[in-house]
């Protein structure tokens, strides 16, 4: 308790909060090694859930329908007077995210197309005024917070409703011609929104406790785009700080250059191929991956992932220092589909015994090779390499130049011991693990090695 009294202090002191809650001119800077604690909880975690709800589960057919089918707020209005999730059970959401080993989940509190999921009281265009007439953010904290789950909050910067929201290339409503747009947006206010984004991000950070994450998303500067005068960002930023120190935020202000303007990017739908830098330094990451191929609940979508293919994401993420936001799309009845639930159920089946390979696990040390069709995860604490098997070999797995470094081996998933020796010849610096012939009854199995 006092370490986080004492950290809102320093950073309340360095942003310097003014009279009437006017932020100070300057963006809170911290040491690397401050920041690094500030992330620990996060860096360590490495998984988490990310929840896209809202009226588009309706439909069902992409959270992104409004701009697809460029639909006016008059014909989207259909999905918000029968908005009634009446099976929705906060807690079931949360044990399913525990059971599959996530440490973290963040819900989308406002999507692109305006809808908030909060009693927000700077607009009528929420949750409690639908059919189901409930704060659904307040239930979602709390059933997630009581199964001990870290809690954070998505908030869209685009805002398809909302009446001075001016009309963009990514907007519904989108346009041909500059005079199209001109005619469009006459009397539209972006600077009256830019005040309504920061009155909705002051609730969301003052009324639900302490919020871990906020996802703001996304920017898109150039013709017809917006990006940081357009939304004010380090306004926006300095006010989610100055509210709740301890908070991660993503990179979609479009802050990149500027010293402080986030914490962790966030590449989309991809493997990266190496760990992330800027300025010749690794910098904190963290993918955001679907099931299939879509955000929000889409009944007729088919382009599932296998259990496998989640478990190597994972995997892989971790092996290369970040972290895997794996989301899930609600239906419009509150719950998680038949398929969600199942690959769900195989996260949790794979991460109850190999969990070790991944909570506080990071890159390798460059001094160990994988073997081909494997991934490393290091623990730096406790000093073991993991050897995850993607393609199980035949009679032995051979790691080179591993010789006399490894004290002890087995599988992870049951303890059972690894039998290995040296090599001979010009390989007698590798190490040579023997292996049983039929494959362990887990999707990927994972080797332990403690070293010396």
């Amino acid at each position: 308790m006092m370490k986080s009294i004492i950290l809102r202090l320093v950073v309340l002191a360095v942003v310097g909060a003014t009279v009437a809650g006017v932020p100070a001119a300057q963006l809170p800077q911290e040491t690397e090694a401050r920041k690094a604690e500030r992330m620990r909880w996060w860096t360590e975690a490495r998984f988490g859930m990310f929840i896209h709800w809202g009226l588009y589960a309706l439909p069902a057919r992409h959270e992104w329908v409004k701009n697809r089918e460029r639909m006016t707020n008059e014909q989207y209005q259909q999905y918000f007077e029968r908005f009634d999730p009446d099976l929705f059970n906060p807690r079931e959401w949360a044990r399913a995210a525990k059971a599959a080993g996530m440490k973290y989940a963040v819900l989308t509190a406002k999507h692109h197309d305006g809808f908030c999921l909060w009693d927000t009281q700077f607009t009528d265009y929420k949750a409690p005024n639908t059919p189901g007439r409930r704060d659904l953010l307040r239930e979602f904290v709390d059933a997630f917070r009581a199964e001990g789950l870290k809690v954070g909050f998505y908030y869209s910067l685009i805002d398809w409703h909302h009446p001075d929201y001016t009309v963009d290339r990514v907007h519904p409503q989108r346009q041909a011609s500059d005079a199209d747009y001109d005619r469009l947006n006459a009397g539209r206010d972006m600077s009256r929104y830019r005040e309504y984004m920061k009155h909705q991000v002051r609730e969301l950070l003052t009324n639900y406790g302490e919020i871990s994450i906020i996802w703001f998303d996304f920017s898109f500067p150039g013709e017809h785009g917006k990006g940081r005068a357009d939304w004010d960002s380090e306004s926006l930023l300095r006010l989610a700080r100055s509210l709740q120190p301890g908070i991660i935020v993503d990179d979609r202000l479009d802050l990149d250059d500027v010293p402080g303007g986030w914490d962790f990017i966030t590449p989309e739908q991809e493997k990266v191929a190496r760990w992330p830098e800027r300025d010749g330094r690794r910098i904190p990451w963290e993918t955001c991956q679907t099931f299939s191929g879509s955000w929000g609940y889409y009944r007729d979508e088919a382009t599932w992932k296998s259990p496998a293919q989640l478990i190597e994401l994972l995997a892989e993420s971790v092996s290369k220092g970040g972290n895997l936001l794996l989301n899930v799309g609600p239906t419009a009845r509150g719950t998680f589909d038949d398929r969600a639930q199942a690959s769900l159920r195989a996260m949790g089946d794979w991460m109850r015994l190999n969990g070790r390979s991944v909570y506080g696990c990071t890159q390798a040390p460059a001094e160990f090779t994988a073997p081909p069709n494997t991934l490393l995860t290091w623990n730096p604490a406790t000093r073991r390499l993991y050897v995850h098997l993607l393609a199980y070999p035949l009679d032995t797995i051979t790691l080179a130049g591993m010789a006399g470094k490894v004290k002890y081996v087995q599988f992870l998933h049951d303890a059972s011991e690894i039998r290995f020796r040296s090599g001979n010849g010009e390989a007698a610096g590798d190490l040579v693990l023997t292996l049983p012939v039929r494959k362990p009854p887990v999707e990927i199995p994972v080797l332990e090695l403690f070293l010396d």
